[in-house]
């Protein structure tokens, strides 16, 4: 297991989880009820899933698609270090990963 930490759109609450190497970064918020929506259920065709990794933890991932690219584009609040959650494939080398929840998150599926 691995550790995964999720600062809150607060930017006040964290909330720490366990995650198993493989899993999918948006099923792990989901699982831990974050508010990201995954409206596209990962096809790239939202970007609902929006998170801003730590700035110290960005080189750690895989770069984004093209495909990604474009579709961060058009998520609110998007910064340097913006991914999809759903294109977030933990590995064991993620160790440690901090993802900020965007204060622009809007959850209107509401908690799972």
């Amino acid at each position: 297991m691995m550790r995964v930490t999720f600062i809150h759109a607060d930017g006040k609450g964290r909330t720490e989880v366990e995650a198993a190497p493989g899993s999918i970064l948006l099923d792990v918020a989901q699982a831990h009820l974050m508010p990201l929506e995954g409206t596209c259920e990962g096809q790239m065709a939202c970007s609902t899933c929006h998170v801003i990794v730590a700035k110290e933890d960005f080189d750690r991932l895989p770069l984004a698609s093209e495909m990604e690219e474009d579709m961060l584009d058009l998520a609110a609040g998007a910064r340097r270090t913006s991914r999809l959650a759903c294109q977030i494939l933990l590995t064991e080398a993620m160790d440690g990963l901090t993802v900020h929840i965007p204060s622009e998150s809007r959850n209107m599926q509401g908690p799972r």
